[in-house]
């Protein structure tokens, strides 16, 4: 059975390449599951980031878990956002609002060449418009970052929402039943200790601080 074939509640599963894109364009951090050398199971949150056809990791290239995923070594890599709540008319059947995706394959390291193009990207998807605001990286903070690409070759996609589904007995009865939906946003930007005065808030931080709140 391939690894992505759902065996419970496969009405949730979605094939929708752009439900996937949507996720990861909300979503930062994931979960990488690997096996380290010494075959002990780990898992690693860190930032993820879609880049066509790929995911992108970065860390220390001193990073052992990097190191590892470096070789090839089989990875799973997990995304989820959490909509809001279920709140159903028995605990039973209450639940989440979600969205989750799971990636199987293996990574590799991103070209010399593709490094400085790769990170700009995940830095853009972080802060959009930071690139143009801050210097380039030097080659001594290039040599310290291991960047590795994740084909999107193998995933699935699962949503969970709508409103709850209680017994016929338990919607005749007194309870309340509804959805509590999960709003996000940034605040207001603090600046650093150690900001120089005068050095106003950049562009790129005024608009993530003014998004509005998705539901």
């Amino acid at each position: 059975m391939p690894r992505t074939t759902a065996t419970r509640l496969p009405e949730k599963m979605s094939g929708d390449r752009a439900e996937l894109e949507r996720l990861l364009a909300e979503v930062v951090v994931g979960h990488v599951g690997l096996v380290d050398e010494d075959g002990h199971p780990v898992v690693i949150p860190t930032a993820v980031v879609l880049d066509s056809d790929r995911l992108l990791l970065h860390g220390s290239s001193g990073s052992r878990w990097m190191r590892r995923l470096a070789t090839g070594a089989p990875v799973s890599v997990t995304v989820t956002a959490i909509d809001g709540v279920v709140v159903a008319r028995t605990a039973f059947e209450s639940s989440l609002s979600y969205r989750s995706a799971v990636f199987f394959g293996s990574c590799r390291p991103v070209s010399a060449e593709g490094q400085v193009e790769a990170l700009a990207v995940i830095t853009e998807r972080l802060v959009p418009g930071r690139v143009a605001e801050v210097r380039g990286s030097t080659r001594r903070e290039l040599a310290a970052t291991l960047v590795l690409e994740l084909p999107l070759t193998d995933w699935s996609l699962r949503v969970s929402a709508g409103p709850p589904t209680d017994e016929p007995e338990d919607v005749a009865g007194p309870a309340w039943a509804g959805n509590l939906a999960i709003q996000r946003r940034y605040a207001s930007p603090t600046p650093s200790p150690d900001l120089r005065p005068g050095i106003p808030v950049p562009e790129s931080v005024r608009v993530m601080a003014a998004r509005t709140p998705r539901v």
